[in-house]
């Protein structure tokens, strides 16, 4: 809250009673008194005052309107950093002038398989590699993935290939194990607003993708970042992967406006998935190249060889030479922008 309207028939007792919550809060009240509304300017961090601490202010007797100037999410927001965060991961970075390209399986099966992945999507021109150690599975008999083994795979291919990893947490007991392989750690939609996992990631050293949540609204998403920014860990990057709508066309609504909005809100790196987005292979191609042309710092793609037998989403998964055929086909929409693939 940073200025408070009172109501016309607002009583100075009612006014001096506002002005005692505020310093409670550890806040300064800046009074200005007109011939039928007196406004107060709140004066100091408001970033940190609880929506609950808000909710009561704007209860209190005399009390006509509160409103927010700045963003609860302060630390995310372009107020408190005007310039493009740009994370750096060996050597690559997200969020600068070129786009990166996050590829591989849903779920890690087996090593071969992980190996000859990795292999393809960094010859078409990837720049991670992504795959899940963890799965996290609507049903409890669906595939859970292989674990530590699984991530030990994913460190060999990037021995291979020198394609940074990528791969998601589901528990905050797994979060060393991970550390000790993975490059990047992913936040899944499911866990979007999990703050005690958003918490121990912030404790992290390494950069972390957090998804946007099935339905969380854009500001629910930016507070889900505070959380792991506000323990210590500013290397955090947005991926918007579809929201849970009406429609039943796709497997999501891929909401690229969220791109847009971002790119007004946060300093943070905007990615696109428009794998999960609209879960069908047939899809992937245009939404990516929508993705890239709406303004995104990357895009994650699905990639399989073998589709029909995968574990996890294979519908929704390009095979390799579909692939590489789409990131040829991003390379001038990137130009077009001024960006590169």
């Amino acid at each position: 809250m940073d200025i408070i309207v009172l109501r016309p028939d607002a009583k100075d007792a009612d006014l001096r009673h506002i002005i005692k919550r505020l310093k409670a809060l550890g806040l300064e009240a800046n009074v200005s008194k007109g011939a039928k509304r007196t406004i107060i300017g709140v004066i100091g961090d408001t970033s940190k005052v609880t929506e609950e601490a808000e909710d009561a202010v704007r209860a209190a007797p005399g009390v006509e309107q509160v409103m927010r100037i700045l963003k609860p999410y302060r630390l995310a927001s372009r107020e408190f950093k005007k310039a493009n965060t740009v994370i750096r991961v060996r050597g690559r970075a997200v969020g600068g002038k070129k786009i990166c390209v996050i590829a591989g399986p849903c779920a890690v099966e087996n090593r071969d398989m992980l190996l000859d992945i990795a292999v393809k999507i960094k010859n078409a021109g990837a720049g991670f590699i992504r795959g899940g150690a963890y799965k996290p599975r609507t049903s409890p008999y669906s595939f859970q993935g292989l674990g530590e083994e699984g991530l030990k795979y994913l460190a060999e291919a990037r021995e291979k290939t020198g394609l940074p990893v990528v791969t998601e947490i589901m528990d905050p007991r797994d979060l060393k194990v991970i550390e000790k392989y993975a490059d990047v750690i992913q936040i899944g939609a499911r866990n979007m607003q999990n703050f005690r996992l958003l918490l121990e990631v912030g404790l992290s050293k390494k950069p972390v993708l957090l998804k946007r949540g099935l339905s969380a609204t854009i500001k629910e998403w930016l507070m889900s970042a505070e959380y792991i920014m506000s323990n210590g860990n500013h290397n955090v990057m947005l991926c918007e992967r579809g929201i849970r709508t009406f429609e039943t066309a796709t497997r999501n609504t891929l909401d690229l406006s969220a791109v847009a909005v971002l790119k007004q809100q946060t300093h943070l790196p905007v990615l696109v998935d428009p794998s999960h987005g609209v879960g069908r292979w047939d899809l992937v191609a245009p939404m990516a190249k929508a993705a890239v042309a709406a303004g995104a710092d990357g895009i994650l793609i699905e990639v399989h060889t073998n589709p029909a037998e995968a574990l996890s989403d294979g519908e929704q998964s390009l095979r390799p030479d579909a692939f590489k055929k789409l990131m040829a086909e991003l390379k001038p929409i990137a130009k077009a922008i001024g960006r590169e693939i």
